[in-house]
Parts: structure tokens; C-alpha cells; sequence
């Protein structure tokens, strides 16, 4: 979505303004060093409805011998039809050493299955096998349930624009972390 220049008096009178694209849009600072505080840091917020949604997702999965943050691999592991373990890392925000103590758990439970690549020794794949696809399966309502009781009091609409300011601010920071980008 495009928003309009601020009206600008140098325009003549009845024309259109121009637009701009999202992420040229002008915004206030809405924090400064002296008004920063953990409670109000959206960081902070974003980090708590995250513990808040693990925790709920935890005591959702006791009993079915897996944890959220097994799940949460496992789940992504069953939609993607090659997954190395470095783009698992990446995507969980994780070390390569905590990503194979991981899997080590997963494969043990004979749910995912690691291979090295035929054609470069430093990569390793990584895949569901079926009894661990149909663990996903089963655990796919456990995290809708989870997700969907966070949103509780939500409209459509609101659920709508919180996903969009959610990506907006993402495709934000991909713009900060792209050569010349700033702060």
C-alpha cells in the first residue's frame, strides 16, 4: 500500500499528491535514548507474546514426547522438500551445534533422517521421515490452537493489519541489513 505525500503547499490547488511507497513513508522517532524503556520497547513486546506462545505450545504438548522448540523444527522440516541443517540454523535463529543437538533428539525418536550431500561433504540435508511427517501433521493443531488463542478478541480485519505492520517492520529491517542501509 501506498500513503500520500503530506499536503504540500507548493502543489496547485486540486491536484493529486504523490505517492510514496510504504517504506519511504516519513514516521516519527517513536523512541529516543531518553524515552526507551524495556516495557514499551516493541523488541520487548515481540519477545514476550514469542515466550508467551512457547510456553503455551509447551504445556499443549506434554504427554506427546515433544517439546516446542522440537516441534517448531519438525513442522518446518515436513513442509520444505530439502532442508539442509545450516538453512535450518538460519531460519531457527540458532548455532549449527544447538541445531544438531536437535536433531540428534528428533532422529533418535526416528522423526527426521540426516544425510550428508553427495556433492558437497559440508552440507547435510535434512528431512522428516513418515512417522515424523505424521507427527507434524498431528501437531499442526496444537500450533494453530496456540497461535489462534494469542489472537483471541482479534476482528479479521485486525488480524489482517497486524500481520501486514508485522511484515512491514520485516521488510524494514531487511532494508537496514542491505549494503547502505541505515539506521
Amino acid at each position: 500500500m501506498r500513503q500520500p505525500l503530506p499536503n504540500d503547499p507548493r502543489l496547485p490547488a486540486g491536484s493529486e499528491p504523490t505517492l510514496l511507497p510504504e517504506s519511504a513513508a516519513p514516521s516519527p522517532p517513536f523512541y529516543t535514548a531518553a524515552t526507551l524503556t524495556p516495557e514499551e520497547s516493541v523488541g520487548s513486546l515481540l519477545r514476550g507474546v514469542l515466550s508467551s506462545i512457547r510456553s503455551v505450545a509447551d504445556a499443549q504438548l506434554q504427554g506427546r514426547g515433544l517439546t516446542f522448540a522440537q516441534c517448531l523444527p519438525l513442522y518446518k522440516i515436513s513442509r520444505c522438500k530439502d532442508t539442509t541443517l545450516a538453512a535450518l540454523a538460519r531460519d531457527l535463529e540458532a548455532d549449527p551445534a544447538t541445531v544438531t543437538r536437535l536433531l540428534d533428539r528428533l532422529e533418535a525418536k526416528e522423526l527426521v533422517v540426516r544425510e550428508r550431500s553427495t556433492s558437497d561433504k559440508r552440507v547435510v540435508h535434512v528431512r522428516a521421515t513418515p512417522l515424523g511427517a505424521a507427527m507434524a501433521q498431528e501437531l499442526t493443531p496444537v500450533l494453530a490452537d496456540t497461535l489462534n488463542a494469542h489472537l483471541a478478541g482479534f476482528s479479521g480485519a485486525e488480524w489482517q493489519q497486524l500481520m501486514g505492520l508485522l511484515r512491514r517492520m520485516l521488510d524494514n529491517g531487511e532494508a537496514l541489513r542491505r549494503p547502505g542501509g541505515s539506521t
